[in-house]
């Protein structure tokens, strides 16, 4: 039975590289530097609780009493989540009731701390700086 892969080092705690890729079916073997992806560096927790919010269609109150906790700890746990997909706080997360407000770009400087603290990957990080250069234009 095959187990999940693991994204971050048990020693030094950095990512982890994929670095071979087989398929079982027709003996194709790939090697080179993968990432796991943004999903694949969830913790147990956190891929959890990205289950329950699919399973709920995102209702925070059915995620409430599935999970048995509080609303308020299902939303912070929610929020951190997002933030640890690399999406960032919402503009309106203090503010249940105000309209939700455009996010500012982020710089290049911004993108790279990201990418040093690994929060995003190398070619996420190379998306959003292009991305960046077609805003100026």
């Amino acid at each position: 039975m095959p187990h999940d892969v693991i994204a971050t080092c048990p020693v030094c705690s950095q990512e982890l590289a994929v670095t071979r890729l087989h398929c079982r079916s027709c003996g194709t073997s790939l090697e080179g530097d993968f990432s796991v992806g943004r999903f694949g560096r969830l913790n147990r927790e956190q891929t959890a609780l990205l289950e329950s919010f699919l399973r709920s269609r995102g209702n925070l109150r059915e995620m409430e009493r599935e999970l048995g906790i509080s609303y308020p700890t299902v939303r912070g746990r929610v929020e951190a989540l997002v933030r640890a997909l690399g999406f960032g706080p919402r503009a309106d997360a203090d503010e249940d009731d105000a309209p939700t407000q455009a996010v500012a770009t982020p710089t290049r400087d911004a993108i790279l701390e990201r990418l040093a603290r690994h929060e995003i990957s190398a070619e996420e990080a190379a998306t959003a700086i292009r991305a960046l250069g077609r805003i100026d234009r």
